[in-house]
């Protein structure tokens, strides 16, 4: 079946056509082409012609003038535009008529390094058509896969290498004098992806290219740069930050292009009273097996390692989970030898390999992969690219979108939305999505940390002399920081390095541990399967956690932090694991505050201490939550810098009038101390979860129903119960208090409704049969069970998701933390805060857009169905009871309107 057949089908499928919310086509469009340019070396040119060539695309040709012409040059065009060839032409040419000139390519990932390896030797056949000896261009990789006894030889002939920023900044410019010749001779740097480099990695590469520029200078190169980018919204900008000199931006694409559709897709709802919608996983499984069924190739996108092991399990696993009506079974429409692979970080790199080689000879029909497969690896001419839930930014949207189609040949992509309040915001609004420019990547070369060091590494390479300029400034004081701290030491005008360490061993360029843990497998003898970063193996190789390869279930049974060893042994299990995590944080330095409608709001540095807890068992395909078990991991700690939004006391007031303040202690009515001793004295004094008993201090009572659940249910709203005449209750230690539950039904309100309304309500509330005897550490675990109930638990889920979409970041760079009580900046606040050490600057943005996230935020929570809160607004509903919803909107009518409607 081709890619209109299935396009046909969908269109007509009554299971799926409700749920597409937009269905975008691009028309055919032709290319716009030039002919040779006149100083294009004779050579070349043959080699062109030979290989079918017989023009150059317009942004080909004006990268080759400009290149010519001496200028920096930054190629934005979209995805398979042949950006490489517009590249090559100038250095292959340079190549040519000099005769020791080098150039240098440096690509983000070992295996976009690899893939362009095998481009420049196939596109372009130089070597054939100029009858020219494979050694006199020398094309040759260096990376961490590069055999040693191949590096002597590498680094003495290469003209041509091809590398990354990793090796660049730990086995070239520490090494340089073993380059001098190449250095000396450099000639061109070609950066490939520049969209890539943004955020943290983006800021330790600009510092990299610094220290390259400046050994290149100390052996007499001043190298020319071309870059290239997908679509973003900043690409001169971001690349004359990350080289610091001038460039000429190329943008206009003169490539052909075939037909193009971009599908957005919104899961049904499956329980219209809490919101909750179909997984996104499951129904692009759905669309996927739809994909197979017809015998197009495609690319299965999803954001998280796990989610690629838990598709590829469901696509391997089960024949047709949920097969459209009109469509033919899919075992049936599947050729012989077709496979579905999973791709992503932590495959070993011939695993890699042998899967994008599958996915060119079309032995591979389906891949699941992260975007570690979005960048512009060849995986040949795709059909279709499914996007489980929007991938943090527009650019990396119609980046992946990008996989599919080559050339003239049509193409479709479909974003199936999550129940994430962004994805549904993006769902609501799909003329948001499409018509809003690509987002700008954002860098910070001078970040106080990554600069520090850099500048050790710097100094490693060459001493510095006073007055010497790194990155556009003097750096004298931090070089004698690191005289004070005896890592340097001056003589004459000159700073040496003097520590024994090897600085740029300590620095990771993409995380915040530069360490990683292996995992291996003891059966049936011990093996490698794969590795994951120090700081993720907390979460995802902790004692008990069930790890994912290829499909296949590990079992973690040891963790060896000091050996950085996580021992897995294969298992069948019926659930998968997912870790739990406590946050606490603390104020550093406040960098700015200001007033805003109802709230302050502020940024600055702030301390935060987490701490994997314990993890869930949750069951495959239902997701039942089949158990928790505790952990006793080390904490970790980091620096970094946070926003957050504090509500004021007349916010607060305004919203206990109105019923929506859900923070207060609650007032269970005047008979509570006795029902409270009674409960005790039934569970016989002892926590009826862990089995504690009291001892000097009283247990705690719990609402198993929560108490809000039952003046939602009497006859009169809770606006309207009439206040009694007891006092609110005082918090004490042994007090229940719920900081996340209701208001007091005694709070004052208008109206005057019969008393026998609350009477009845609070009776049913504090049945026995409602009531638990639990430890202060149980009721504490039991109190965030419910917590979603409370407005400023909402406020938090929606800014949290929503955020991503102003900045150009995934939701992973961003933490979250509420805090009801005021503890750290003595307003009940929500904080978000960037998950990188020392921040990015993330934080100080959101400070600077507060107004339009808050507006966007009450705009989402208004639109949507849910009656009281649901996964697509203010948080998950459904495991945890309802809520939240009408709390959080009260709030974020005070932050926007002020309370006004």
């Amino acid at each position: 079946m081709s890619l209109d057949r299935l396009l046909n089908r969908w269109r007509v499928d009554e299971s799926l056509t409700p749920n597409i919310t937009a269905w975008q086509t691009t028309p055919a469009r032709q290319a716009v082409t030039h002919p040779f340019p006149d100083d294009l070396p004779a050579a070349l040119r043959e080699a062109l012609s030979s290989l079918g060539i017989a023009s150059l695309y317009s942004h080909q040709f004006q990268a080759w003038v400009d290149a010519r012409a001496g200028k920096n040059v930054v190629l934005a065009t979209a995805t398979a535009s042949g950006k490489t060839l517009a590249y090559n032409l100038p250095v292959l040419a340079a190549l040519l008529e000099e005769e020791h000139a080098r150039a240098l390519y440096l690509f983000p990932t070992k295996a976009l390094t690899q893939d362009q390896y095998s481009v420049i030797s196939d596109q372009l056949s130089v070597i054939q058509a100029l009858n020219i000896d494979d050694r006199s261009l020398n094309v040759a990789i260096y990376d961490g896969d590069t055999p040693a006894r191949d590096r002597p030889a590498i680094r003495k002939r290469a003209r041509l290498l091809l590398t990354n920023p990793d090796m660049l900044h730990t086995g070239i410019l520490p090494h340089h004098t073993n380059w001098a010749d190449f250095l000396r001779s450099l000639r061109f740097i070609v950066i490939d992806e520049l969209h890539t480099y943004r955020g943290v990695f983006g800021s330790h590469v600009a510092n990299v290219i610094r220290r390259l520029k400046r050994v290149a200078a100390f052996y007499g190169a001043t190298p020319q740069f071309i870059l290239t980018s997908a679509t973003i919204g900043n690409p001169q900008e971001l690349a004359e930050k990350l080289i610091e000199a001038p460039v000429t931006l190329i943008d206009q694409d003169g490539s052909a292009r075939g037909e193009r559709h971009f599908i957005l897709y919104n899961p049904p709802i499956v329980d219209e009273s809490l919101g909750l919608r179909a997984s996104a996983l499951l129904e692009s499984v759905r669309l996927a097996q739809d994909i197979l069924s017809a015998g197009v190739q495609g690319v299965v996108f999803t954001r998280s390692r796990r989610s690629v092991e838990i598709l590829l399990k469901y696509l391997q696993e089960i024949p047709t989970l949920h097969p459209s009506p009109n469509s033919p079974n899919v075992e049936k429409g599947r050729e012989g030898g077709e496979e579905v692979k999973g791709y992503r970080s932590g495959y070993l790199p011939s695993q890699r390999r042998e899967i994008e080689k599958g996915l060119r000879q079309g032995s591979v029909r389906l891949v699941v992969a992260t975007n570690a497969l979005e960048l512009g690896i060849d995986i040949g001419g795709l059909g279709t690219a499914i996007l489980v839930g929007y991938p943090g930014s527009i650019s990396s949207a119609w980046q992946q979108a990008g996989r599919a189609g080559r050339g003239e040949a049509a193409a479709a992509a479909v974003l199936v939305a999550s129940s994430s309040p962004l994805d549904q915001f993006l769902a609501r609004h799909p003329e948001y999505f499409f018509g809003r420019s690509p987002e700008q990547g954002l860098i910070n070369p001078d970040h106080l940390l990554i600069l520090l060091g850099h500048l050790r590494c710097a100094l490693f390479e060459l001493p510095f002399e006073q007055g010497e300029r790194f990155g556009g400034q003097t750096v004298d004081e931090w070089l004698e920081f690191l005289v004070s701290n005896r890592e340097a030491h001056l003589s004459g005008r000159k700073f040496y390095w003097m520590a024994d360490q090897y600085p740029a061993a300590a620095i990771s360029l993409r995380s915040a541990s530069p360490q990683s843990v292996v995992i291996q497998s003891a059966d049936p003898q011990p093996q490698i399967i794969g590795e994951v970063d120090l700081a993720s193996a907390l979460w995802m190789t902790h004692p008990g956690a069930v790890y994912m390869h290829q499909g296949q279930q590990y079992l973690v049974q040891r963790l060896d932090l000091e050996q950085r060893i996580a021992s897995v042994a294969a298992v069948a299990l019926d659930y998968y694991t997912q870790p739990r995590r406590r946050i606490e944080i603390s104020l550093l330095n406040e960098l700015q505050r200001a007033p805003a409608p109802g709230s302050q709001k502020g940024y600055g540095e702030i301390q935060v201490v987490s701490q994997v807890v314990g993890f869930k068992k949750l069951r495959w395909f239902t997701h039942e939550n089949l158990g928790e078990e505790p952990l006793d991991l080390p904490p970790s700690d980091m620096q970094t810098s946070g926003y957050w939004l504090g509500l004021l006391d007349t916010t607060i007031s305004h919203l206990r009038q109105a019923g929506a303040w859900s923070n207060d202690p609650n007032d269970y009515g005047p008979d509570w101390p006795r029902i409270r001793n009674a409960a005790r004295a039934r569970d016989n004094y002892r926590c009826q979860v862990c089995g504690a008993p009291e001892t000097d201090r009283q247990h705690e009572v719990h609402h198993k129903t929560p108490f809000r659940a039952f003046f939602h249910q009497s006859p009169t709203p809770l606006q309207s119960l009439t206040p009694t005449q007891s006092p609110t209750p005082s918090r004490s230690p042994t007090s229940p208090r719920s900081p996340a539950s209701p208001r007091s039904p005694t709070s004052p309100d208008a109206g005057s409704p019969p008393q026998e309304n609350l009477q009845s309500a609070l009776a049913r509330a504090n049945r026995l049969d409602n009531l638990i005897t639990l430890c202060p550490a149980c009721h504490r675990k039991a109190e965030q069970n419910v917590r979603i109930r409370s407005g400023l638990a909402g406020l938090g889920a929606v800014l949290s998701q929503l955020a991503p979409l102003y900045l150009m970041c995934d939701p992973g760079d961003l933490g979250l933390h509420i805090d009801p009580a005021g503890a750290v900046f003595g307003l009940p606040s929500v904080i978000l805060y960037d998950e990188v050490p020392a921040g990015i600057g993330f934080s100080q943005k959101l400070f600077e857009l507060h107004d339009l996230l808050v507006q966007s935020a009450l705009d989402l929570v208004r639109a949507c169905p849910c009656a009281d809160g649901c996964p697509s607004c203010v948080g998950p509903g459904g495991e945890n009871g309802s809520g939240g919803k009408q709390e959080t909107l009260a709030i974020l009518k005070e932050l926007v309107e002020n309370g006004k409607i």
